[in-house]
């Protein structure tokens, strides 16, 4: 991904990049992806009304995880604040979708590959949101 190159090259950055908020907007848009994919794939399963729940945690991370990218790859006039809580809810959001994916991944290949992405966007965006030091205005 480009996040790094866009974000150091941004002018209120100056070279000065975030790396752990990097790491976490490329692991929200991974994230996102595999969550998208993951509920299609749900809708496609013989079983699917076994899927319910599973489809619609896919569906909310990957909302969250999509608007989480967005707000912290938005440098000028930043707001920590927003930024550390949006990677906050993004991490809860990772953590309940990775449980649940997790506990189809033995019959779903597909789930197994989200609760994955799932658990690396949670632990890029909990160690992101210790990084953002909000700033009082």
């Amino acid at each position: 991904m480009h996040a790094h190159d866009m974000i150091s090259t941004h002018p209120h950055v100056r070279g000065n990049v975030n790396a752990a908020l990097v790491r976490a907007i490329e692991a929200a848009y991974d994230c996102a992806q595999a969550c998208t994919a993951c509920a299609d794939a749900c809708l496609g399963e013989k079983m699917v009304a076994d899927l319910t729940q599973c489809i619609r945690f896919n569906m909310d991370c990957a909302d969250v995880c999509a608007a989480t990218g967005r707000v912290a790859s938005r440098r000028t006039g930043s707001n920590e604040l927003i930024i550390r809580q949006m990677l906050e809810v993004c991490a809860e959001a990772c953590r309940l979708c990775g449980e649940e994916c997790a506990s189809h991944a033995s019959m779903h290949e597909h789930c197994r590959v989200c609760a994955e992405a799932c658990r690396s966007c949670e632990t890029a965006c909990r160690e992101a949101a210790r990084s953002v030091t909000p700033r009082m205005q």
